[in-house]
């Protein structure tokens, strides 16, 4: 009577060990999935970084031929000034 018992409870025992992943499985999972999160997360702050500095470069090269214009409308300007007026 007690084997007959016994067998039951083993296989109840294995079906509950069996039935889901261990503790260590589950942390490793975490582990991956937060691993994931964190990789997605600095790839968008480096893409977001590129975007300004793209931006700042853009800005810097605008300014920059803005004011070789300007010089180079002074000059032309200086140029094209009539000479010697005022002197006879």
């Amino acid at each position: 009577m007690k084997k007959l018992f016994y067998i039951p409870a083993v296989l109840a025992f294995a079906v509950f060990a069996a039935c889901g992943p261990s503790a260590a499985e589950k942390e490793t999972k975490r582990l991956a999935d937060s691993t994931k999160v964190a990789d997605s997360l600095a790839v968008i702050q480096a893409a977001e970084a590129a975007k300004a500095q793209v931006a700042a470069d853009s800005l810097a090269a605008v300014a920059a031929a803005s004011k070789a214009q300007a010089t180079a409308d002074s000059l032309a300007a200086v140029a094209a000034a009539p000479k010697g007026k005022g002197k006879k």
